[in-house]
């Protein structure tokens, strides 16, 4: 479904991702996991034209997709988060999402069908009671969930979840990991998400690839990558392998 060959960035002399392979099947949960500064929110941003490609190619569904501007990938059916969310401050959260809906795939143009779709999102990822709030009034948490939710109005294919599960508690993190598998099962999206909380990574992961220095270090199965001699240097350190 989402597929990479070669994807190469650097930003002056800093190589950021080097030669770089990848694949995402429909309906999977991949996770994308690997130290700070490793290279793995920049490829989201190269996956979804936020920046463009030095060398290598994007291809999705068996289109080419590296050099297209943001609003273009998005159009064909990628959405993501950020780790930062960023909602529109001044908007409730329904209006938030209806924006979103108004500007995806589903073709719905008038407002309120838009705000009807929103409602539904919301009710979706458990924020239907709060939809009239400003996001400013939002707990952590919840604004991960309003991050989705917005992701979820553009109606796409798949996903790109930036790290939706840091700073929540053990209880959140076990709600999130819930809403990752009915996001799935439930809208028919595919999950490629960047994650440090490794209880995340190892409960939905069906697949996991490692990042370090900006290269691929390691890729497999949750236990195989929790037991790779390379990951456990680069990341997981030797007290954390395999548990």
């Amino acid at each position: 479904m989402l597929k990479g060959t070669g994807v190469t960035k650097r930003f002056g002399g800093l190589t950021a991702l080097n030669e770089v392979d990848f694949e995402v099947n429909r309906g999977e949960i991949v996770g994308l996991i690997g130290p700070n500064g490793s290279g793995k929110t920049t490829l989201f941003n190269v996956i979804s034209g936020l920046h463009k490609l030095d060398h290598g190619e994007i291809s999705f569904k068996g289109q080419r997709i590296s050099g297209l501007p943001a609003y273009k990938v998005a159009a064909k059916g990628i959405g993501r988060t950020f780790q930062i969310v960023r909602p529109l401050m001044d908007l409730t959260l329904l209006e938030n999402v209806a924006t979103a809906v108004l500007y995806g795939r589903d073709g719905i143009k008038d407002i309120q069908p838009a705000r009807d779709k929103a409602a539904q999102i919301l009710a979706f990822v458990g924020l239907g009671k709060q939809s009239g709030k400003l996001p400013g009034e939002l707990a952590l948490e919840d604004r991960k969930r309003l991050e989705v939710a917005r992701a979820l109005g553009s109606a796409p294919e798949i996903i790109l979840l930036d790290e939706v599960f840091a700073g929540l508690n053990p209880r959140e993190i076990t709600g999130a990991i819930d809403l990752t598998f009915r996001m799935r099962d439930e809208f028919g999206v595919t999950i490629f998400m960047i994650e440090h909380v490794m209880k995340a990574i190892m409960e939905t992961c069906c697949r996991v690839m490692v990042l370090h220095h900006a290269v691929k270090i390691a890729e497999g199965t949750p236990e195989e990558v929790a037991n790779h001699p390379d990951v456990i240097h680069a990341y997981l350190g030797v007290g954390n392998a395999g548990n």
